[in-house]
C-alpha cells in the first residue's frame, strides 16, 4: 500500500514536473512568439516607412514634373495668346487699307468729273435769263458732287504759297519769281486731294525758282495740264 502511495506521489511529481516544463516551455514560446511580433512589427514599420518616404519623393518628382509642363503650357498658351491678338489687329489694318483702297479707287475716278464741272464753270457766262437757269442748275449739280466728296473724307489741298513738297506735289513747271523765294509752288494747275490724312491725289503745281534765275522752261517741262486745266477758280470748300 505504501509502495502504490509512492509511485502515486512520484507520477503527481513527474506530472507536476512535466506540467512545470510545459509552463515553462509555453512562456518561451510566448516570449519568443512577442518577440517574433516586435521584429516583425518593426520589420513592417521600417518598410512602411521606407514606401512612404518613396511615395513622397515620387510625388515631389510629379508635382515638379506636372510644375514645369504648366509652365510650359502657360507659355504656349501666352504665346498663341499674342499671336491670335497680333493676327486680329493685322486683319483688321489689311481690311481698313483694303477698304481705303476701294473708296480712294472710286473716288479717283470721280476726280476726273470734278476736273471737268471747274473747266465748264469757268467758260460758262450766263447772259440770258435761260442761261441763268441752266447756270444754276450746274451750280447744283456741283455742289452736291463736292458735297459727297466731303462726307466721304476727301478735303482738297491749299498749296499756292506753300513749301514744295515731293510726297504731296507734283511739278509740272518751274519758273522764276521775284515775288516768291525758290521751291514755293507759284501756281496750282491741278487740285490735289486728302483722304482720310492721306494723299489721294498729288496736286499739279507750278514752282518758282526764285529771284534772278532766267532759266527758259525746258521743253519736255511744258505740259498740256497747263492747257487744259484753267486754275483760276479751283474747287473750294464754299461752294
Amino acid at each position: 500500500m505504501i509502495e502504490k502511495q509512492s509511485d502515486n506521489v512520484e507520477n503527481l511529481e513527474e506530472n507536476v514536473s512535466e506540467e512545470a516544463n510545459k509552463i515553462e516551455d509555453s512562456s518561451v514560446i510566448e516570449n519568443q512568439t512577442s518577440e517574433d511580433k516586435q521584429s516583425l512589427n518593426v520589420d513592417d514599420e521600417n518598410i512602411y516607412a521606407e514606401d512612404l518616404k518613396n511615395t513622397i519623393t515620387n510625388n515631389d518628382a510629379r508635382l515638379e514634373q506636372l510644375e514645369k509642363e504648366h509652365e510650359t503650357l502657360k507659355s504656349q498658351y501666352v504665346r498663341i495668346a499674342a499671336d491670335f491678338d497680333n493676327f486680329r489687329k493685322r486683319q483688321s489694318r489689311d481690311q481698313d487699307d483694303l477698304k481705303v483702297q476701294l473708296v480712294s479707287k472710286a473716288l479717283t475716278a470721280i476726280l476726273p468729273i470734278v476736273d471737268n464741272f471747274e473747266r465748264a464753270r469757268q467758260q460758262l457766262k450766263p447772259e440770258s435769263d435761260e442761261a441763268q437757269t441752266l447756270h444754276r442748275s450746274y451750280q447744283g449739280l456741283y455742289k452736291q458732287l463736292v458735297e459727297v466728296l466731303k462726307q466721304q473724307g476727301v478735303s482738297p489741298m491749299r498749296v499756292v504759297a506753300q513749301q514744295f513738297d515731293p510726297k504731296l506735289h507734283e511739278a509740272v513747271l518751274r519758273e522764276p519769281s521775284q515775288e516768291f523765294n525758290e521751291d514755293i509752288i507759284i501756281e496750282e494747275l491741278q487740285r490735289g486731294y486728302h483722304l482720310e490724312g492721306k494723299v489721294l491725289r498729288h496736286a499739279l503745281v507750278k514752282v518758282s525758282m526764285g529771284p534772278g534765275q532766267q532759266n527758259s522752261q525746258e521743253p519736255e517741262e511744258k505740259d498740256k495740264v497747263e492747257e487744259d486745266i484753267d486754275s483760276e477758280n479751283p474747287i473750294s470748300e464754299d461752294n
